[in-house]
């Protein structure tokens, strides 16, 4: 199987390949390689093949297909698949089955892609390295012994071992970029409200996007353009008109002013990482760009921010999780209070308690102004940090996580290190700007580094130029790990 979105749908769209041959080649990547990765909490095989089936019916109908013709994707299991088991990682919802698609995942399918199944997780997309799932940790295909990063590490770790080619992640702080960037594959967080939500389990509201994984970067934008645009089932959506991104990534970058960020080249990044990016930069330049350093003063208060405001939403999105409407419910008890108690303790796993805990105390009476106000009104000032480095250059270019994938169990009993792997990606979350994570090469211990591409609202297809660009140069080809090549 190729490892081109664009390629292999178009082999299936000319007739030159079936899509029932991709899904069973896929199948059987996915049961020599599922083993050792754990990317999947459901592989959805019945539904995948006669989908393909579908597909090819409907070419020999002489029906036109759809741009994502046949290719095999993965949806993360935050995501609502009709009829398909949809845990959100977590035992509150074991056994859970939708009765609906999530606007994303049905965009898919009217684009007549395949789909695999559902990836594992941290639970409720809570966690930097997928350890949080309450069903297995996923391994990084790059070293098994390593985390994919979260929280849609099984997102990740399903394309980099090509058990798919494409896959659908959520990003709240970074849950599509960090994971991109330890893997070594594109992940794409687009404007707030550029893709639905309809349909995700609902981490934090006012950050939450969901957005695509790929092999490569005209996969991605070709993914995006499937996903982008107004819905009427969410009303954040924004009503703008939607790029051809495929487009974009023939466009040239010479003359674009690429901004350096000073703060994410500071204390506590990896001399690999802070090199590689650099010499991604200098790629840039040889193409005709223009480098300038930037500074974005706030960032260094990003994750205090964003653990207050994240916190306080998913405690307010979680009371739902109440055993009386769906999934787990604990009937022992003298009354109602004592079955929501019972029902939600053994339901959420640590993170998620710390986190709703954490949420409750500062949304609490005598704790709002101190906490949660002022992490709003430091928001704004992240935000205009954004809006001030865009007057002066078109794009900031940055690492996408400071370190390289680390191993696992490395960070799990030290929460606020774990939390600070994210640094290089809330910013742009909380400013609600588009960013994603592109690889650009490989340590000296053969693991991949990421540089994270940040343009101003609704600028997806500069970012998409400005990282087709960075593919086309040899200097930073990654491709495949060795072992799932």
């Amino acid at each position: 199987m190729v490892d081109s979105i664009v390629q292999l749908a178009e082999s299936v769209r000319s007739g030159e390949r079936s899509a029932e041959s991709i899904a069973t080649e896929t199948l059987q990547r996915v049961d020599a390689r599922e083993p050792s990765v754990r990317a999947f909490l459901h592989v959805d095989r019945d539904g995948f093949v006669a989908a393909a089936r579908e597909v090819d019916a409907k070419r020999a109908r002489g029906e036109q297909l759809g741009l994502l013709a046949g290719v095999p994707i993965a949806i993360k299991d935050a995501l609502c698949m009709n009829g398909v088991p949809t845990t959100a990682g977590s035992r509150i919802l074991e056994g859970y089955k939708p009765v609906y698609d999530a606007t994303v995942v049905a965009k898919l399918r009217a684009a007549d892609a395949t789909l695999v199944g559902k990836t594992n997780l941290d639970e409720f997309a809570m966690g930097s390295s997928n350890e949080n799932s309450a069903y297995a940790k996923v391994h990084n295909p790059w070293d098994l012994d390593r985390a994919p990063g979260g929280s849609s590490g099984g997102s990740a770790a399903a394309v980099a071992s090509r058990m798919c080619l494409g896959s659908l992640g959520s990003d709240t702080g970074g849950s599509i970029r960090q994971p991109a960037s330890f893997c070594g594959i594109v992940g794409v967080k687009p404007t707030y409200g550029r893709v639905s939500r309809y349909g995700l389990i609902a981490f934090a509201s006012s950050l939450d996007q969901v957005g695509p994984f790929a092999t490569d970067v005209r996969g991605a934008a070709r993914m995006l353009r499937v996903l982008a645009g107004r819905d009427a089932h969410d009303a954040t959506t924004l009503d703008a008109p939607v790029d051809d991104y495929e487009a974009a990534c023939d466009l040239p970058v010479k003359g674009l002013r690429v901004g350096i960020p000073r703060e994410y080249f500071g204390e506590g990044i990896d001399p690999e990482v802070n090199i590689a990016v650099r010499r991604a930069v200098s790629c840039l330049e040889q193409f005709g760009c223009i480098v300038k350093p930037v500074s974005l003063p706030h960032t260094k208060y990003a994750v205090a921010t964003y653990y207050v405001l994240a916190t306080a939403e998913a405690s307010s999105n979680l009371a739902r999780f109440d055993g009386v409407r769906y999934g787990m419910r604990k009937e022992p008890g003298p009354d109602l209070r004592a079955m929501y108690g019972a029902t939600r303790d053994a339901g959420f796993g640590p993170e998620v308690k710390r986190r709703i805990l954490l949420g409750t105390f500062v949304l609490s009476s005598g704790f709002y102004d101190a906490y949660y106000l002022k992490a709003q009104k430091v928001r704004t000032l992240i935000t205009r940090d954004f809006d001030a480095a865009f007057n002066e250059v078109d794009v900031l270019c940055a690492p996408t996580a400071p370190t390289t994938a680390f191993r696992l169990g490395e960070k799990t009993s030290d929460p606020l290190a774990m939390y600070m792997s994210d640094i290089d990606t809330l910013p742009a979350s909380l400013a609600g700007v588009p960013a994603m994570s592109i690889p650009i090469g490989l340590t000296a211990n053969g693991l991949p580094v990421g540089m994270q591409i940040i343009t101003p609202h609704l600028q997806e297809a500069r970012a998409f130029a400005v990282a087709a660009a960075c593919e086309r140069h040899d200097a930073l080809h990654v491709g495949a790990p060795p072992a799932f090549a």
